[in-house]
């Protein structure tokens, strides 16, 4: 017999693939980007317990490593990725091997003053372009022109396939005896320490995981959109995916993909509203805080089992 999450799993497959066919598939995949960035946000604070305000910088960081690879040098664009996988990751290593000798809001605002110094840096470098970005980032076939991706549905689809393989990374890590081990740290890290786990050791590799899924999903939005700016480092992009894993639900498998996708929506058919969106947006954060404190899905999740228990 077939369960209930292997039917949901093929239910949604079925829907990302008819996707391009009902709605614009730039907007799609722009909604997939962030939705892999708040899945990676998610893996650090809902499964690890570390709370970081400073997440944009390897977004950000992870677009400019994929446009100046591709554009600058000329590369192919999956070299361009690994790149910015690559870049993320080790940025990922410098900035948590500082950050996890301090706990709670010590640790967040360690890593938002990493945050604020790449940005500078962004704003002065000359690989990044400054406050122009780096615009026209060329669109070439992938694996040696077996791919031709400058067709938005046909690159729809590798950005699919480079989404459910993250997802997939995540989905493994979680539950996974390292992710169980994360959990503990998480709920008792004085506990699993006294079990002789390496507490900074697993949160160091949950941090440079994250980083490095973060990256991925900032090359992926440059390879969409065709430019890296600024505001993909900033610091409203680190607020905006924390959103996302609120609305969702935080410590949720799906619940950070319905947040991504929800927000990025709103963005794209509220935009004629101008800043006011931004209004919009914060009034449904505070909703979600005060009526659904797990967020949407995890409420859900919470309904499903009183439901099935009675």
């Amino acid at each position: 017999m077939i369960n209930q999450r292997t039917l949901v799993t093929a239910l949604l497959i079925v829907l990302a693939l008819v996707a391009p066919l009902v709605a614009y598939p730039v907007f799609l995949m722009t909604a997939l980007c962030f939705a892999l960035f708040a899945c990676a946000f998610n893996l650090l604070l809902g499964y690890a317990g570390l709370m970081s305000f400073g997440h944009a910088m390897f977004f950000g960081m992870g677009g400019y490593f994929f446009g100046y690879v591709v554009k600058t040098m000329g590369l192919a664009p999956e070299i361009g990725l690994l790149a910015g996988v690559a870049g993320a990751a080790l940025l990922g290593l410098v900035t948590g091997a500082l950050a996890i000798r301090r706990q709670g809001i010590y640790f967040a605002m360690i890593t938002l003053a990493f945050a604020q110094m790449v940005y500078f840096i962004c704003v002065q470098a000359p690989f990044t372009g400054g406050e122009d970005g780096l615009q026209g980032i060329p669109r070439r076939a992938l694996l040696g022109g077996l791919i031709p991706i400058e067709n938005d549905r046909t690159l729809y689809y590798v950005v699919l396939v480079i989404f459910l393989f993250g997802f997939g990374v995540i989905q493994r890590t979680i539950h996974s005896p390292f992710g169980q081990v994360l959990k503990a740290i998480r709920d008792n890290e004085q506990r699993a320490v006294s079990l002789g786990y390496e507490a900074d050791r697993y949160k160091l590799l949950a941090f440079v995981l994250s980083a490095a899924l973060a990256g991925l999903a900032g090359s992926m939005k440059a390879l969409v959109l065709q430019f890296a700016t600024l505001t993909d480092v900033s610091a409203g992009v680190s607020g905006e995916v924390v959103l996302m894993a609120l609305v969702g639900g935080l410590g949720t498998i799906f619940g950070p993909v319905i947040g991504a996708f929800l927000i990025v929506a709103m963005q794209n058919y509220l935009a004629f509203t101008g800043e006011f969106v931004l209004v919009i947006q914060g009034a449904i954060f505070v909703v979600i805080v005060m009526a659904f404190r797990k967020g949407l899905l995890g409420e859900l999740n919470d309904w499903w089992k009183r439901r099935r228990a009675t």
